[in-house]
């Protein structure tokens, strides 16, 4: 009768072990969750009010940069703007993932939307990141001159919005790792 109550309390102590991973693991991705949503929003507000204008010859002709003249660097505002939303409206249910333990459906369905979200801010960011390239670098064979050396301002502030970007892609990388250890915990 012994060797029973043993075999119940060591089973219920890993039980509780790993329900206290778990727990360890939601919390962790509620706070990915809000540092990968402020990344995303400050890259897209970083973005979206980066413009610079350089007088030419006289002060009546001027040359103007803005992040709407380039439409990779609009889709790089809209897919941060989209992903931020997402990662604000998700934050709801990886908090019921803190309190609850039975979450494997709502953990599947996360991770899908987690790895659409990543698709997409990847892509917005990838593409970006061409054109900033070619806006610090320029590119001989097509004659596009690097005009990072004019508009100095223009460029830093969008290669910021970048690395903010790419940081929440990482971050959202890490999430889809840590929700699938949590998924694979509890089988």
């Amino acid at each position: 009768m012994k060797s029973g109550q043993a075999e119940i309390v060591e089973t219920s102590k890993g039980i509780q072990k790993r329900g206290l991973m778990s727990r360890r693991i939601a919390i962790l991705e509620f706070i990915l969750r809000i540092v990968a949503f402020f990344n995303t929003i400050s890259s897209a507000i970083l973005m979206a009010t980066t413009n610079e204008t350089l007088p030419f010859f006289t002060q009546f002709i001027r040359f103007h940069a803005d992040y709407n003249d380039l439409p990779a660097l609009t889709f790089f505002v809209v897919a941060n703007a989209v992903v931020s939303g997402y990662l604000i409206l998700s934050l709801p249910l990886a908090f019921v993932h803190i309190v609850k333990n039975k979450t494997e459906n709502s953990r599947i369905i996360l991770i899908v939307l987690d790895v659409a979200m990543v698709g997409l801010l990847a892509s917005g960011a990838s593409s970006a990141a061409a054109i900033v390239y070619v806006a610090h670098n320029g590119n001989n064979n097509t004659n596009w001159f690097p005009v990072c050396q004019q508009f100095n301002s223009f460029c830093e502030r969008i290669s910021g919005s970048l690395i903010g970007s790419f940081i929440a892609v990482l971050l959202l990388i890490l999430l889809i790792i840590l929700s699938a250890i949590a998924l694979s915990r509890r089988h």
